[in-house]
């Protein structure tokens, strides 16, 4: 069983940067792959960026390669997202995620979802 809380969210303007964190309890973090995924209004939660277990290999969505990068700290059971040239369109509430691989969080097969944290980028 693992248990997700997001922190970080906020206002920012654009251009800014924020970091996201996502604190794991549970003796089984290093089993899972982790993910963010985004939900702005009126639309549906897509994906972000994902990690292997290791922390190794990395994915991201086209819209945010190059400027949000994902990585995990094991022994502090967190991941994190940081987030660069934040733009408007990046506006959204942000989900941590958990499953077993990379590719089922690619695939949206998450087991475990944190209870999301609102990030706004004012233009």
């Amino acid at each position: 069983q693992v248990q997700l809380v997001e922190f970080g969210g906020g206002l920012v303007q654009a251009g800014g940067s924020l970091r996201l964190s996502c604190a794991a309890s549970g003796r089984t973090f290093s089993g899972y792959a982790m993910g963010w995924f985004r939900q702005a209004p009126g639309k549906e939660r897509e994906f972000v960026a994902a990690v292997n277990w290791r922390g190794g290999m990395t994915y991201y969505a086209d819209s945010v390669k190059g400027r949000f990068t994902i990585s995990r700290d094991n022994a502090k059971t967190t991941a994190f997202l940081q987030m660069n040239s934040l733009k408007p369109e990046d506006t959204a509430v942000y989900y941590c995620a958990a499953a077993p691989t990379a590719q089922t969080v690619l695939a949206g097969n998450i087991e475990y979802w944190g209870q999301g944290t609102q990030v706004t980028v004012s233009s």
